[in-house]
């Protein structure tokens, strides 16, 4: 099972997710970086454990306030991993003509290789339609719920047949809660997602929680506070990834 460190970014910092509340988000202190600089951030993250893929939450882009390119291209240039997930509120990468020229980089290019279609985005099924022809076999959709809401279009959760090959499965009150995760809603949806890779957002507190997750078959899970708090360690890392 794949664990995946969560960064939420406004402003151009890091901020400490908790339960989906984003008025209440604060810059992020961690024993892991010096600042709540994004790369200071994702390297201190890397610096923990190896991991290849990271998900970047544009708060900013998120919230209809413009995706913070600059960010994003900052930590593709820095990441040492092979892979970036970003969730920036927008339906896939924009055009190369039409981007920031600080988004122009081979390496921001080679490292985007994901995108997140978080429903809690989009306004329609043809919003998510359109996400998925502009993005390809790489999208990432995210399905969102705020304690039993789901958070987007209805059909989106009815309808299987719309889901990529890769889903996230986020319980917004949840996140930084220390609750652990949705287990019965992960069942359900594992059920459904027909061998599809599905993965956990919200509420890990500790190795007990990945392992419950690898029993129920998730192919991974976000975890953020966890990570910063020390609960999960290198060598618990290192038994999942085995």
């Amino acid at each position: 099972m794949q664990v995946i460190p969560v960064i939420d970014i406004r402003g151009g910092e890091v901020v400490a997710a908790s339960r989906g509340d984003r008025a209440s988000y604060r810059p992020l202190v961690t024993p892991l970086a010096a600042s709540a600089d994004p790369v200071a951030v994702a390297l201190g993250l890397r610096s923990l454990f190896p991991f290849p893929t990271l998900y970047v939450a544009d708060l900013d882009g998120i919230e209809g306030r413009g995706a913070d390119l600059a960010t994003q291209c900052r930590l593709a240039e820095a990441w040492p991993g092979t892979e970036l997930w970003i969730d920036d509120g927008t339906p896939g990468p924009a055009p190369a003509d039409a981007r920031s020229p600080l988004i122009k980089s081979q390496r921001l290019r080679s490292m985007i290789k994901s995108h997140v279609l978080g429903s809690e985005s989009l306004t329609s099924l043809s919003d998510y339609e359109f996400g998925r022809r502009r993005i390809g076999s790489c999208a990432l959709l995210s399905l969102d719920f705020r304690n039993d809401t789901f958070l987007g279009p209805p059909e989106l959760l009815e309808d299987s047949a719309l889901w990529p090959d890769r889903l996230i499965v986020m319980t917004l009150a949840r996140v930084g809660s220390g609750e652990g995760p949705d287990i019965e809603r992960l069942e359900r949806i594992i059920a459904r997602a027909g061998g599809r890779d599905v993965y956990a957002a919200g509420g890990v507190r500790n190795a007990d929680d990945l392992h419950a997750l690898c029993v129920i078959g998730a192919a991974g899970a976000l975890v953020a506070t966890a990570l910063h708090r020390g609960n999960i360690s290198e060598r618990d890392l290192e038994r999942i990834a085995a």
